[in-house]
């Protein structure tokens, strides 16, 4: 691990930089890509499943077999790599389009295999910040990595919006692919050390290798709570990221730009989540604070499947669900990734990181064709409900394990 005591140094900095610029792209291109699909494509709620389903499946796919590979190499250049092969493959979109071979099926294949891009950087990413800094600035440097990823889901859902009303979600789509090519030449200025890739790596030790990663994560690392808490949450967040966009554009009538400041005000909490989350953490403790936001949470959908019961009230319910669903996720996720670095030695950094969220997206990608489809026949406030159950149970089942007297190091 190459750290420093200066903090912020100057390479998390640039680190910080081209994952804050990236960040903000792939936030309108997720916004893009959901209003290209309902109003484009002329899609439900089954279709946006489908298309988040899509962004999941190389986690289910390739996941474990990537996080034993990206074990033994060199995080960096995986890092650039994958930043410019992402760049390259969101650009066919507007492509296709400027050619009218746009559809459904093509833009699930192009979100597929930018996904299998997505699950290398992602890897590569989060297994090289423990290399990057001391163990005692990874809570903080987390903070600070949310809180931007916090103001780039404030901006880009409202870019997003004027960008779709102003030229249309293909070419919006454009802003991701040159934030990614930004991120690769930031990264590419960067000089750490890091050990030589592993030589000699078979089929056999590769799969011995992921068995290992995932006998860690579950058995003797002390995450399993967590980690089966997470993939519950991740059910109720592809609920309510599949019926989000056809509730708000289409049982609540509310305009593109309407859609976009309500993706805006859950930003708008996550910044506040991230500012706030050091300071709580070190009074209520990481357990209880990671309890407590699943509590908001479930206040937050409460609060959308609320939304226009009464007159005039439909935009102002659903922008305060989403800033508390903002708030609670800006202040947990610096805590759990922080204590899943520091339970995990940098041997399986990669492996630990890639089992979680393989089994995460899997969650997700078998949910949300499921939930646009109950969405479609059941009715999207009731598929709301289902969610703010979901993350109920999630609060309820942590605070009965001893996960809520965890107080790691912040």
């Amino acid at each position: 691990m190459t750290g420093s005591d200066a903090w912020p140094s100057a390479a998390f900095v640039r680190f910080w930089r081209a994952s804050a610029v990236s960040g903000l792209g792939s936030y309108v291109t997720l916004f893009a890509l959901q209003a290209l699909v309902v109003l484009d494509l002329h899609g439900t709620a089954t279709e946006v499943g489908w298309l988040n389903a899509a962004r999941w499946l190389p986690y289910l796919v390739l996941g474990l077999l990537v996080g034993a590979i990206v074990d033994g190499r060199r995080r960096l250049p995986l890092m650039v790599g994958t930043d410019l092969a992402q760049a390259f493959l969101l650009l066919t979109i507007p492509l296709l389009w400027w050619f009218e071979a746009l559809s459904l099926p093509a833009l699930l294949v192009v979100v597929a295999l930018s996904g299998t891009g997505a699950v290398i950087n992602g890897a590569a990413e989060m297994s090289f910040l423990p290399r990057l800094l001391e163990t005692r600035h990874l809570q903080p440097a987390h903070a600070r990595i949310d809180g931007t990823d916090a103001a780039a889901s404030t901006a880009g859902p409202a870019v997003g919006g004027l960008l779709v009303n102003a030229v249309g979600a293909p070419l919006a789509v454009l802003l991701d692919s040159l934030t990614y090519v930004y991120s690769a030449l930031t990264l590419r200025r960067m000089r750490v050390d890091e050990p030589p890739p592993r030589t000699g790596v078979t089929v056999r030790t590769l799969l011995r290798e992921i068995v290992d990663g995932v006998r860690w994560v579950y058995r003797s690392s002390g995450l399993a709570a967590i980690a089966v808490a997470t993939h519950a949450w991740f059910v109720g967040n592809a609920i309510v990221g599949v019926v989000l966009a056809p509730y708000v554009l289409l049982t609540l009538d509310l305009t593109a730009f309407q859609f976009g400041i309500v993706g805006a005000a859950g930003g708008v909490g996550a910044v506040a989540g991230a500012v706030l989350t050091t300071w709580v953490g070190r009074r209520l403790g990481t357990g209880r604070t990671i309890i407590a936001c699943h509590v908001v949470t479930t206040a937050g959908v409460v609060a959308m499947v609320l939304a226009g019961q009464a007159s005039g009230t439909a935009f102002a319910a659903v922008l305060l669900g989403q800033f508390l669903y903002g708030l609670a996720m800006g202040m947990s996720n610096s805590h759990e990734m922080s204590y899943r670095q520091l339970m995990t030695p940098d041997s399986l950094q990669a492996r630990t990181n890639t089992t979680l969220r393989s089994f995460n997206r899997a969650v997700a990608m078998v949910v949300a064709p499921a939930a646009g489809v109950l969405a479609d026949g059941w009715g999207i406030r009731p598929t709301l409900l289902l969610a703010a159950a979901v993350f109920a149970l999630v609060a309820v089942g942590l605070a009965a394990t001893p996960f809520r007297h965890v107080r790691a190091s912040t």
